[in-house]
This record gives structure tokens, sequence and C-alpha cells, in this order.
């Protein structure tokens, strides 16, 4: 039971601390909109969406406005467009996603993710349609979010879509480069996707799921930031305890919301997202955190141990606070929407490498990283490569959101404004690994896939 120092503790933090419901995410099945026709399959798609989301922005407002509680965003995720548009006599999928973006539009939302396919072991004809139709569906969308999965710890890595990847990732640049290539701001590529994720860009409704639910991701650098400035100096165990109870609180007012919003909707309230994501607003940092525990810059020797704490302790101190806690839950490091990675990129000391190396402990992996224009496609198959090999040996959730800048170059940046925020380009190696994305196949599963 909360009393009312709890309540009053928890205003403060919503007032000063920058503490808020990241999002509220509505899953929906388009299982039953296939059809030969893509243009049946995309009216069936806009059809349903805008029928089960229609009062989806509706109750989020009336609920932050009765509880006081900010909700950033309120978006959909649909069950993977591949899937659905196998049935579909079509060389592109761009109908089905230009129907989603106006369903989007027409409830009032800030995204719809979905624009996937599940390319872990092997690829459909339509999941070859579906990476093929992502360059021009991003150029031609404005709330369309896309992922591809090409990798697990059961199956391995699909080397070929792999290499594919890196192929649509330029592309999707170089169509959107008025914008200095922001639809790959729109596309993630992952390994171990979860099927209950509310998270941009990577949500999708897997097929697992219910015919409808409400997915909530919670926030709160800002609130752990100002929390560990009570116990500077003090040994690890009292900040990962500190960090515990913090997140509780997070996680408590997300599970309120999800539920609230469940029962409003009549829709089954699925998870909880324990995530803190931080937002390019000063104070409402990871990197800050990190920091924190006494890091002179985000990115020094001792931040992968930083993040490995912070990333365990959220996680213990959120479960105990929801009934059902998925997504991926953790601690997010992307670097254009984060005010301390980029100032910690902009100073050399945060790199490339380094941030790989981050990503093995933290929630997801490299994401809104900007590089040069003129990096290879085989370059960025390598990166994603690189990433998926450490999810796949870790049994963990990794991904790639990475973004080659037409026409930037090291030192430049990329601004894409919002909660996207803005990032520095930063440097790849010039060392080619062209003839090993060539080789294509299957690396296959370790070991401890073989867990039946």
């Amino acid at each position: 039971m909360l009393n009312f120092k709890d309540i009053l503790s928890t205003q403060d933090m919503i007032d000063k601390r920058h503490l808020d419901i990241r999002t509220i995410t509505m899953g929906i099945s388009l299982l039953d909109c296939a059809h030969e026709d893509v243009n049946v399959c995309a009216q069936r798609i806009y059809d349903k969406i805008t029928r089960k989301a229609e009062n989806l922005v509706k109750v989020g407002q009336e609920i932050e406005w009765e509880y006081g509680i900010p909700i950033v965003n309120k978006r959909i995720s649909v069950t993977p467009i591949a899937i659905v548009g196998n049935s579909c006599n079509t060389d592109s999928y761009v109908p089905l996603a230009i129907a989603m973006d106006k369903a989007a539009q027409e409830c009032g939302v800030n995204f719809i993710g979905g624009f996937s396919a599940l390319v872990q072991k092997g690829c459909t004809k339509g999941d070859w349609i579906l990476m093929d139709s992502i360059p021009e569906a991003m150029r031609q969308t404005n709330l369309v979010c896309s992922s591809v999965n090409v990798g697990s710890t059961k199956a391995g890595i699909n080397m070929d879509a792999v290499a594919k990847m890196g192929e649509i990732i330029k592309k999707t640049a170089e169509l959107t480069a008025d914008n200095d290539g922001l639809g790959c701001a729109k596309l993630v590529v992952f390994a171990n996707a979860v099927e209950d994720n509310p998270f941009m860009a990577g949500a999708f409704h897997g097929v697992g799921e219910p015919e409808v639910e409400l997915n909530v991701g919670v926030s709160g650098p800002g609130v752990v930031y100002h929390a560990l400035q009570k116990v500077k100096g003090q040994p690890f165990d009292v900040v990962a305890e500190t960090i515990k109870k913090t997140a509780f609180r997070i996680t408590r007012m997300g599970q309120m919301v999800g539920v609230e919003a469940g029962k409003r909707l009549d829709v089954p309230f699925g998870i909880v997202d324990l995530s803190l994501a931080p937002t390019p607003a000063v104070g409402d940092s990871v990197a800050r955190i990190l920091e924190e525990m006494g890091l002179e810059t985000c990115g020094t020797h001792g931040t992968t141990a930083a993040l490995a704490l912070l990333n365990d302790a959220v996680k213990k101190g959120g479960v105990m606070a929801s009934n059902h806690v998925g997504g991926l839950s953790g601690a997010f490091i992307p670097v254009s929407e984060d005010e301390g990675m980029i100032a910690a990129a902009e100073s050399g000391v945060l790199t490339l490498d380094k941030l790989e190396a981050m990503t093995c402990v933290c929630s997801v992996g490299l994401d809104m990283i900007a590089v040069p224009g003129d990096t290879s496609a085989a370059t960025v198959s390598a990166i994603i490569a690189d990433e998926a090999a450490i999810g796949m040996v870790n049994s963990k959730t990794t991904a790639v959101r990475i973004i080659p800048a037409p026409g930037k170059t090291v030192g430049d940046r990329v601004e894409m404004g919002g909660l996207l925020g803005s990032a520095p380009v930063m440097p790849v190696h010039g060392e080619s690994a062209a003839d090993f994305i060539a080789r294509g196949g299957r690396i296959p599963a370790p070991l401890q896939s073989l867990k039946n």
C-alpha cells in the first residue's frame, strides 16, 4: 500500500525528474487480413487497425489527465507483414506499409511497428519481398517502423539475410537522404527478437500473442540519476539496492497504467517493459547514470561494468512490481537519444567498439548510431553480424539501428528531431569485411542452443 510520502515522492519524480510512461503500445493480430489481392489485404489491414485502436489515444490522454502521469507515446504493433503478405500475389508490400501509415494517422498514434520479417533460419518468398520493400516503404511513410530478425540462439545467424540487410540499410539511407537518412532510424535488425516489445523501431505483434493486447514501456533515467546522487561514494551494494528500489516504483506506475488502460479499452494487459529509455533532454540520460557511479566520461574503462550493474538492478527491482514483465527490459543506450551519450561520442571517448562491448550487458544493442555516408553495405552487414553473434552466444536480444548518413562524414551531425534526437557521425574501421559477408549461408547455432 502506498503511503502519503510515497505519493509525494512519485509526484516529484514526474514533475522534476522526467519520470513518464514512455509508451502504451497496442498489439493487433493481422493474420485474418491475408488475401491474394494486395489491395484487398491493404484495405483489411487499414480497417482492422482503425477499428481496434480507435480509442487508444483518447484513453491514454484520459489517464494522463486523471492521474497526472505523462504518457509520451501511444503506439501500435502488428503481426509481421511478411507473414500477412505472403498470401498476396505481388512483388511489393509497399501498399501494405501505406495502409499501416494511413491507419496510424487516423488513430492519432505516434508510430506503428510490424513492417517486419523473421528470417533467423531462412527466408520465404514473402520475407524477400518484405526486405526488398523496406527502402521504398520507409520513403513513402511517416509513422511505419520496420524490423528484421536475422539470428537466434536456437537457429544461428542467417548470413544471407545479414548481407541483404546491409544493402537495404544503404538503400534506405539513399532514398531518405533529404532527411539525413531518417528512414534508417525507423529500421532495426535483430537477433533473438521478442514478440511483446512495445518500443520502436522493433515492435511487432508476435504470432504467439493474443488477438489484441496492451503492452507498456516505462522510462525514468532521470529518476535513477537523482537517486544515485544521494549515495555518492558508497559501495556498489548500496548503489544496486538504490537502483532496485527506484526501478520498483517506476515499474509499479507502469503496471497501474497498463491495467487501467487495458480495462478501459477492453483489451488484455500484456507486459511492462522495464527498460530505462533516455531522451535528448538534459537530466534524462543513461550515460549520466553511469558517470554518477564514478566514471569521468561514459565510454571510459569501467563503463561496461557500470552498465552491467545498472541493467541487472533495474530488472531485479522491476520484476517484483508487475504481474507480467517482458519486452526488452533493461537499459537502452541509443546514442542520438541520450544527451550524455552524444557528448561522450563527440569527445571521442565513446567509440563504436566500446558500444559493442556495452551491448553484451545492456538491454538491446547498437542503437541510433550514425556512421559516414560512404560506409559500404558489407561493413554495415559486418556490424550487424557482430551484434547478432553477441545475442546468439549470450542468449539475449541484440539489435542494430544504424544510419549511414548520406553526404556526412566523421565530425558531422545527423539531425532527426523529437525523441530521435541528433547523432554525431562516428568512425568505422576502414578495413574490408566484404569477403566475409560474401560467403553467405548460415552461422550454426551455438552449443547452448541444445537445451531440449
